[in-house]
């Protein structure tokens, strides 16, 4: 073999690049539909970005109801490694979608203002997939279907989560099965309803953290405890970007604006695992 043709049995092969139709990679992503989604409203340059951000924002959502709907399942199964596991995933897609506020944060009023009133009435508020991942953390209101009586299928996927357990809740029906106790009132409690505090589930916790710190249900308990530090700072992301965007001014779509956030990133998500440190 002559040196040319060893140097060219060396070279790396070139990549399949002749298809039929469009290629495997578009058929799979759909890139080519998610990259022509954008429309904006306004001839401001920044709106693009607003726009684009908000729309990943979607998208981390979908996946992160996914992995919560995927660790009730595991939980209602009694399979909690399953379920930490979906719940350690979406840890790091927290962090991610965290992270997406971002290129918003550092937006000055100037900037906000220039396509703020493309939005019309339209705000996060409104968000579907948003509100059923808030569904899952066991933030329930019927009222929050509302919006949605135009979209068939996005209110009937919003009343089904509404009136299924959330998360929480088929954690506290796994540590009821496991012996500890958990109040009737609360296992048989209307789902459909916003979750309130118990102090005999704050008690169940208290004694579980008490215990070794490798017991599966005290891991899980961390598991749960990391998701709801990162939708707490979620929502105190939130507030920050919108009180620098826009100061106290009302919202978009009628919402109280910061007001309204600010009274949202008070509550705790999973309460009883944060009170329960106090008497552990």
């Amino acid at each position: 073999m002559s040196s040319h043709e060893a140097q060219e049995s060396q070279e790396p092969e070139t990549p399949h690049l002749d298809f039929q139709g469009t290629t495997p990679y578009e058929d799979y992503v759909k890139a080519d539909v998610l990259t022509h989604l954008q429309h904006t409203l306004s001839d401001d340059p920044g709106e693009m970005v607003f726009l684009v951000t908000t729309q990943v924002m979607e998208l981390w959502f979908t996946v992160i109801v996914h992995e919560w709907e995927t660790a009730a399942e595991a939980l209602r199964c009694d399979d909690v490694p399953t379920a930490v596991a979906a719940l350690k995933r979406s840890v790091r897609e927290l962090e991610a979608l965290n992270a997406s506020w971002k290129p918003l944060g550092q937006l000055t009023p100037a900037q906000f203002n220039a396509y703020r009133g493309a939005l019309g009435e339209g705000s996060g508020f409104q968000s579907a997939m948003y509100r059923r991942l808030e569904f899952l953390l066991g933030d329930k209101s019927a009222s929050m279907l509302v919006p949605h009586r135009g979209a068939p299928r996005v209110h009937a996927e919003l009343a089904k989560a509404l009136h299924e357990p959330s998360l929480y809740d088929e954690v506290l029906r796994l540590l009821a099965r496991r012996g500890h106790a958990i109040p009737v009132a609360v296992l048989e409690r209307d789902v459909s309803r916003r979750y309130e505090p118990s102090e005999e589930v704050e008690a169940a916790w208290t004694a579980l953290y008490s215990g070794p710190e490798d017991d599966e249900l005290a891991r899980l308990g961390e598991a749960l405890t990391d998701v709801a530090e990162l939708v707490w700072r979620w929502r105190n992301d939130h507030l920050v970007a919108t009180r620098r965007a826009m100061g106290a001014k009302a919202g978009t779509g009628g919402s109280a604006g910061v007001a309204w956030l600010e009274k949202r990133a008070q509550k705790n998500v999973f309460p009883e695992l944060w009170t329960a440190r106090s008497h552990v």
